[in-house]
């Protein structure tokens, strides 16, 4: 081999070696994953779920998602067509549409309301 295939190839080994031991580290000691907290009383598993509400418009689909009564998104899937999402993502009751290129969602958990 030519000396300068020689040093690359060297080189790229030299590179490539504390990569290699790295990845073959055994893992650190691992915790168990404490449990979750419990459910405060007077909440139930139903107040986490969302109300869904399905209407059949001749050939389209609208459902309706409510949490507490209050709706919050709505998705239509048209006859023809891609579906869409409707979300009110600050709870004052205006609707952003919400297409293929705006699929940044942001979780939205309600804490706790009064």
């Amino acid at each position: 081999m030519p000396p300068v295939k020689t040093a690359a190839l060297l080189a790229f080994l030299a590179l490539l070696l504390p990569r290699v031991s790295l990845a073959q580290d055994p893992p650190p000691n691992l915790e168990a994953v404490p449990a979750p907290p419990p459910i405060p009383a007077g909440v139930s598993e139903e107040d986490f779920q969302p109300e869904v509400t399905i209407k059949k418009r001749g050939e389209e689909t609208v459902e309706e998602f409510r949490v507490h009564g209050k709706l919050y998104m709505v998705k239509v899937t048209p006859a023809h067509g891609v579906p869409y999402y409707l979300v009110d993502r600050k709870g004052d009751g205006v609707f952003e549409r919400e297409t293929a290129e705006h699929k940044l969602s942001v979780p939205m958990w309600v804490i706790k309301s009064w």
